[in-house]
């Protein structure tokens, strides 16, 4: 049985509308700070695609007003669920954006749990947008995703913790280190740091590290290095003996 939902959000952006409409609306810009690689056709009716981990998801654009609202529904499956997105932006003064954000639609048997991992997800994307707009405007990221599994979520987070040079509790404003091989090492702050994340930022990055309930470990990057080939491939490997 399907069951109904919906979540909204708003916060106030260091940007131009113009400017949060390239990174809401344009494959290039969810790219930057959202989740897998996403392409989107400029048009009501196009569709807005993401990949993630070679899992492709699609769905409708069904609002499309540059620098004011963006919207999308994905196909609703045998049992009733779908997801849709819509996106409203409002200029201010001062060169900031007020961003509203509303996620709806229908959830599963499962829908609580669901819906308690879309809740606590969204702060600390709506916080990755507003590090990249504040940091890196106007550059395009390279996506990375990376997943593995260990034992715990607990041993997962302590994994993580270990691998990044950090000390539990980790908290925001920590120093992050890490030496990936194959990739320069990562230096840098903890921007973002929860008891399922921690993000950390570089003179050339966004970095995120997850943990999930069961053991799983996730890894979504935003990369704005000149040079970026085989780095998901490094990073997965990283992962990976990080967890064994």
């Amino acid at each position: 049985m399907a069951h109904p939902f919906e979540i909204e959000l708003e916060t106030t952006l260091p940007a131009s509308p113009e400017q949060v409409w390239e990174a809401i609306a344009t494959g290039p810009g969810i790219d930057s700070w959202f989740m897998g690689r996403n392409d989107v056709e400029p048009n009501e009716g196009g569709v807005a695609a993401m990949d993630t981990g070679g899992h492709r998801e699609e769905a409708v654009i069904t609002a499309y007003e540059p620098g004011k609202r963006f919207g999308s529904r994905t196909v609703a499956a045998e049992d009733g669920r779908f997801m849709a997105f819509e996106y409203l932006i409002e200029g201010r003064d001062g060169g900031s954006t007020v961003l509203r954000v509303v996620q709806s639609g229908m959830l599963g048997d499962n829908w609580q749990d669901e819906y308690d991992a879309l809740r606590r997800g969204w702060p600390f994307h709506l916080h990755t947008l507003r590090e990249y707009l504040s940091h890196f405007a106007g550059r395009v990221g390279t996506p990375v995703f990376a997943v593995a599994f260990g034992p715990s979520a607990q041993e997962v987070r302590a994994a993580l913790t270990r691998g990044l040079s950090l000390s539990s509790p980790v908290t925001e404003g920590a120093r992050a280190h890490a030496e990936p091989e194959k990739l320069p090492p990562l230096d840098g702050e903890v921007v973002w740091a929860d008891d399922e994340r921690i993000g950390v930022r570089t003179a050339d990055g966004l970095y995120s590290f997850h943990q999930g309930p069961t053991g799983m470990a996730l890894m979504f990057h935003h990369l704005f290095a000149p040079k970026t080939d085989g780095a998901e491939a490094a990073w997965q490997q990283w992962l990976t003996t990080l967890l064994s």
